[in-house]
């Protein structure tokens, strides 16, 4: 008998302190140092690879200042466009900006602009370095001109201690082998492995049973045969 899938409970807000740090210490005083005046001025961009944490740290400034009474305006990719200038944003921040279209381009160009004008900071956030951004060269070169930090992935060790941590959130027992086989055949950035332990959760509760390798086989590969 299968049991119903009840809501699963959603992970941690982004916040600087869950923020797991490896390689990355050296951006976090210039990100913590936009919350408190006088802010900086400089541009500050982080890129790297999907999964290294940069628009955790994009939403972790964004709460951080939310917390002190202000606001971030930002501009997401895929996100929709701001209606113009707001008087109560206290930083302007433009998120997976190698992918901005021209409209994009457009309008984050003017934003930045009218944050430069008014002395705010702009924070970005790309998988490519500066140079290799396909974007119109004014703004390209804008984004590229202040700090650029480049944000590096945990390492297999630090991923795995994610992995068992956010399981043992919820409830779950995730054993050593299980942990490997994973990390065999799925992408091994967070967010990937996030969304997948949350199916992982769902399809163990729906069938009441121990994660175990035969589980995630016929989770992952569509078996018939009944999980262990």
């Amino acid at each position: 008998m299968r049991q119903l899938t009840l809501p699963i409970a959603p992970g941690p807000a982004p916040r600087f302190e869950n923020f797991r740090i490896g390689a990355n210490a050296a951006a976090l005083p210039a990100l913590q140092a936009l919350l408190h005046r006088p802010r900086p001025s400089t541009p500050l961009m982080l890129w790297g690879p999907a999964g290294s944490g940069k628009s955790h740290l994009l939403h972790a400034v964004e709460a951080a200042l939310a917390e002190t009474g202000h606001r971030a305006g930002r501009l997401d990719a895929g996100g929709p466009l701001p209606a113009g200038w707001d008087e109560r944003w206290a930083l302007l921040i433009l998120d997976g900006a190698e992918a901005l279209d021209p409209l994009r381009q457009h309008v984050a160009f003017t934003l930045f602009v009218e944050a430069s004008t008014r002395g705010l900071p702009v924070l970005s956030a790309a998988r490519l370095p500066p140079v290799d951004l396909p974007l119109r060269e004014d703004l390209r070169s804008r984004l590229g001109w202040g700090l650029v930090f480049q944000l590096q992935p945990l390492a297999d060790a630090e991923v795995r201690e994610v992995l068992r941590d956010e399981a043992a959130r919820r409830g779950l027992k995730l054993q050593d082998e299980a942990i490997d086989w994973l990390l065999l055949r799925q992408a091994r950035d967070l967010g990937t492995l996030m969304d997948l332990l949350d199916r992982v959760d769902a399809y163990a509760l729906e069938h009441q049973r121990a994660v175990t390798i035969p589980l995630l086989r016929a989770m992952l590969g569509g078996w018939t045969e009944t999980p262990d």
